[in-house]
């Protein structure tokens, strides 16, 4: 969590509501800054007109867990339910990489991805997004199948279907050697695990937008969400990252942009918003905090587009 987002969202999370969040049926949030305990990401998504929310359980770029107290679990549940913000997304640890072909870094990979299983389980979280990792040094068909078997170890004799936990696969941008750069990637490691562990998908726009597909033009966007329903279902993407893209179309690049200010523009959000196929989905953006109030502002341009 960039130190700008987490000094904001901390700004906002003590600064009463200037007026009532404006209301949806749809679920919109956004990455939420955990800082100061788990619990307090609720109450910052509240104050940003969330009713839904994504957070980091421990810190994304450091092996070492979060010690979570249980009278933190049981705040974050309590103001959850007192300010319906569901459903709750965790966010992987970025070192996790689960197609590792070093024995070493994917035992590691498994412990962590295991610890963040436990930590979602215990958070009572409904959804764990999961990026299913680098093949580096083996083969694209052998990275899936490494994944889909770390994944099953890495859940071996807990019961995320009685927790409520579903892992959710996140397709990727393309770059060299990283799996889910296509839907059929995505999809072949959900049918690797499907009666194995609670599992669906995670789809981002600016990833689908640099991996190569059009969501720009109505048509494109349309076509792509026929291949979409085709290859890993739409009923099966429980979770939509909403972002807009700094870098163009096809070009490998994660850059995250403002929503309706990048290289995808406003109008594919609104369709994807109003589609009554995908009205199951959080919407959850990730987009950067550029100056204050970013954040807030890009929840409402979402709430905004929905008809």
């Amino acid at each position: 969590m960039p130190r700008s987002l987490a000094r904001e969202q901390d700004i906002l999370a003590r600064r009463p509501p200037k007026r009532p969040p404006r209301l949806t049926s749809h679920r919109i949030g956004i990455h939420t800054s955990t800082a100061g305990g788990v619990h307090n990401a609720a109450e910052r998504a509240f104050r940003l007109g969330c009713n839904t929310l994504q957070i980091f359980s421990s810190s994304p770029r450091q092996w070492a867990p979060y010690e979570l107290s249980e009278s933190q679990c049981a705040e974050m549940i309590r103001l959850r339910a007192n300010y319906d913000l569901k459903p709750l997304v965790i966010h992987t640890n970025y070192l996790v990489n689960l197609a590792s072909s070093n024995e070493l870094f994917l035992q590691k990979s498994i412990e962590a991805f295991r610890g963040e299983v436990e930590r979602a389980l215990f958070l009572c979280a409904e959804y764990l997004v999961l990026h299913p990792g680098s093949f580096r040094g083996a083969d694209r068909e052998q990275g899936l199948l490494r994944t889909a078997a770390a994944i099953a170890a890495a859940t071996k004799g807990l019961d995320l279907a009685e927790g409520g936990l579903t892992i959710l696969i996140e397709n990727t941008a393309g770059s060299e050697f990283s799996l889910g750069g296509n839907f059929e990637q995505v999809a072949e490691i959900l049918d690797r695990l499907r009666g194995a562990v609670p599992i669906a998908a995670c789809i981002d726009t600016c990833h689908t937008h640099v991996a190569g597909y059009d969501i720009v033009s109505e048509e494109g966007l349309y076509a792509t969400l026929t291949h979409l329903d085709q290859t890993i279902g739409l009923n099966n993407v429980r979770v939509l990252h909403c972002n807009d893209a700094k870098a163009a179309r096809g070009s490998k690049l994660d850059r995250h942009q403002q929503i309706g200010k990048g290289t995808i523009g406003i109008e594919p959000f609104r369709i994807l918003l109003n589609d009554l196929r995908l009205a199951h989905a959080a919407f959850i953006a990730e987009t950067p905090i550029d100056k204050p109030g970013d954040d807030r502002r890009n929840i409402e341009a979402l709430k905004k587009l929905v008809s």
